[in-house]
């Protein structure tokens, strides 16, 4: 077992954090399976029922399912999460490291990069979706647009602190091409940073595609999705808090699972690291 498992398998968050996430993922594939009813089909006369054996967390204003909707809206968050964040990583790190680079693109690029940076994160997003209308690939879209300054930032930072290092100026002296350089000697080397900041954005695009659903800007329904559950059950708060509550308690879920698999990794993978929190 290699020094980086040893330092994740010690760091009692990230194993924990991988397990919520392995978990949300297996009930995710299998929840055709595993939900106990048809998460669209509506049963007025059991509409706002709190939890019972039949409905185990209870049904919404449709007397539809929450546990049921739960299960299929996994797919769908976790779907945009890894889908946006990929995109978000890709245009980023492209940029990054092309501006990192090629110093003639390097203020054009950054600059472009701080335009992007100058809206808050919901209402660029807003905006992207706003242009595009309201479904799930554009919500997908505009969640990864967001992160694409944060990761070409990385990349940049990522690139200027190896393209002057050895290995790298060999490769240069040898004749090798630019495309080589970048994707064959830094890039490898930034591979661990980049990771643990995916994971991490992974987090941030659930829970900004769940803040867009809210808003009615997302998956439209009948299509089960957390943040729009959320919304939905808004006008019952008092009455039946859990259409609400469940909802709410998946994206926590979720979003904590993430955040601490990103920082078991960051100490797992950085070879500077002396001590990990254990607790």
């Amino acid at each position: 077992m290699s020094d980086a498992a040893r330092r994740f398998l010690r760091h009692r968050l990230a194993v924990a954090g991988l397990g919520l996430i392995a978990l949300l993922i297996l009930l995710a594939l299998a929840a055709r399976q595993v939900a106990p009813h048809d998460p669209i089909r509506q049963d007025l006369p059991h509409a706002l029922a709190g939890p019972s054996a039949e409905f185990p967390l209870g049904t919404d204003e449709f007397g539809r399912c929450i546990l049921s909707r739960i299960l299929f809206g996994a797919r769908l968050s976790l779907l945009v999460g890894v889908i946006a964040t990929a995109i978000g990583a890709t245009a980023g790190i492209l940029c990054g490291l092309a501006a990192g680079y090629f110093p003639r693109l390097d203020a054009p690029v950054m600059r472009a990069m701080d335009v992007l940076l100058a809206f808050p994160s919901i209402l660029l997003a807003i905006a992207v979706v706003a242009a595009l209308g309201p479904s799930l690939g554009n919500v997908m879209i505009a969640v990864g647009v967001r992160s694409i300054p944060s990761f070409a930032r990385l990349a940049r930072s990522m690139v200027l602190s190896l393209k002057e290092l050895e290995f790298v100026q060999g490769a240069t002296a040898l004749g090798a091409s630019h495309g080589r350089v970048l994707f064959r000697h830094i890039l490898p080397n930034s591979v661990s940073p980049l990771l643990v900041f995916s994971s991490m954005q992974i987090a941030t695009a659930i829970l900004l595609a769940a803040i867009l659903s809210f808003l009615g800007l997302g998956v439209q329904p009948p299509t089960p999705e957390w943040g729009k559950m959320v919304s939905d059950g808004r006008a019952y708060l008092m009455e039946a808090p859990h259409v609400s509550l469940f909802p709410g308690l998946a994206i926590f879920i979720a979003v904590m699972g993430f955040n601490c698999l990103g920082d078991g990794l960051r100490d797992a993978l950085d070879p500077r690291v002396g001590r990990v929190a254990v607790e």
